[in-house]
């Protein structure tokens, strides 16, 4: 039977909430209770006090000066020159190279032109500037008063490229076709005694990786490549510091962008040169007129890990003038790439082609066979 709204009871239940339960007396008062949670949670959601590093590099600098290495002793093979070689890229990955057969003189000629790239306006080399899709170009500028030319650092990275030499004549059209001629030949020169001294590595060396002939072998699309470098003059010390850091957090991505065997660095004149790896830093004087040469991540890889990549960076204190430095980036040539350039001459047969003369030769027998069969 449905019962109706009229028969429903007048009084309905009621819910009341449990009474709150009683604090203990004689023992503690709310206002005790309060305090024991204020200071539980105090301690509970403290946050521990963290010391962070104040530089990003490490404080304690080693001072040693890697050999100097005659470069006809190295490739004639003399074994003082090469022991001497692998032990010292072995422990700092570096080592200075002298009598390697350019002329300081072309070598400060190429310098002096080099500097009239970064005397150009600011808005022309915006025009010319690195980007993902152009590997080459001008980087950005960095400095603490950057409106003060003489407190400056800036980097172009050249390669033999058609596209960078287009862009650099529109912005620069009386100076950069003087100037990329003797970069090229400069250039040309740099990788003979790379490719030289790569090869002495790779005979002597022990423990090769199984990725070792794929490491040497890739080559990035635009070939060798250099960074040039202006370094600002009349720094203070603490703006010296400050762009000394930049400089080389700059310098390391770009040793990550551009993968390579060795680095072949012409700092004349600098008062020091710093050698950056996962487990120190290493500082010493360079000789005059001495190519300093660093181990690259691909040698580090073939050899097993028994070559050291580091990265180098030249300072220059006190000097009255802006100073320029290079460092060129070697990688092997690819055998693919070469390969390839010799298979330009031959002609080859595609599948489809294969394909149509199949057919043709069956049409040809069937012919044929039919032709013997009437006869």
């Amino acid at each position: 039977m449905a019962i109706s709204p009229e028969s429903m009871p007048e009084n309905p239940i009621d819910f009341r909430a449990p009474p709150p339960s009683p604090i203990a007396s004689g023992r503690r008062s709310s206002v005790t209770n309060d305090e024991v949670l204020t200071e539980f949670l105090e301690h509970s959601l403290r946050v521990p006090d963290l010391i962070l590093p104040d530089k990003i590099f490490p404080r304690q600098k080693i001072v040693e000066t890697p050999p100097r290495i005659d470069c006809q002793s190295l490739i004639s093979g003399e074994s003082d020159s090469v022991l001497r070689m692998l032990d010292s890229i072995a422990r700092i990955g570096c080592f200075q190279l002298v009598n390697f057969g350019i002329p300081s003189e072309f070598i400060r000629l190429v310098s002096v032109t080099a500097a009239g790239i970064f005397q150009l306006p600011p808005e022309k080399k915006e025009a010319v500037s690195r980007s993902l899709e152009r590997p080459y170009g001008f980087e950005e500028v960095h400095g603490d008063h950057q409106e003060a030319e003489s407190e400056v650092t800036e980097e172009f990275v050249w390669c033999k490229d058609e596209s960078l030499k287009l862009d650099m004549e529109g912005i620069w059209p009386t100076g950069y076709s003087n100037f990329s001629k003797k970069m090229e030949t400069l250039s040309s020169d740099i990788e003979k005694v790379a490719r030289k001294i790569l090869q002495i590595l790779h005979e002597n060396c022990p423990r090769k990786s199984m990725n070792g002939n794929d490491m040497m072998q890739r080559q990035d699309l635009i070939g060798s490549v250099c960074c040039l470098y202006k370094h600002g003059r009349n720094f203070l010390a603490d703006q010296w510091a400050g762009s000394l850091g930049y400089d080389v957090m700059r310098m390391l991505i770009r040793g990550t962008d551009y993968s390579h065997a060795l680095c072949l660095h012409i700092c004349d004149g600098s008062s020091e040169f710093h050698v950056y790896s996962k487990k120190g830093w290493v500082s010493f004087c360079p000789d005059k007129d001495a190519l300093i040469v660093t181990v690259g991540d691909r040698a580090q890889v073939w050899s097993g890990g028994q070559y050291k990549h580091v990265f180098g960076w030249p300072i220059f204190k006190g000097e009255d003038q802006d100073s320029i430095s290079m460092a060129f980036l070697y990688s092997p040539p690819s055998s693919n790439s070469s390969s390839s350039k010799t298979s330009k001459g031959k002609k080859t047969v595609s599948l489809g082609q294969q394909a149509i003369v199949a057919v043709i030769l069956t049409l040809v027998c069937h012919f044929l066979v039919y032709f013997y069969k009437e006869v």
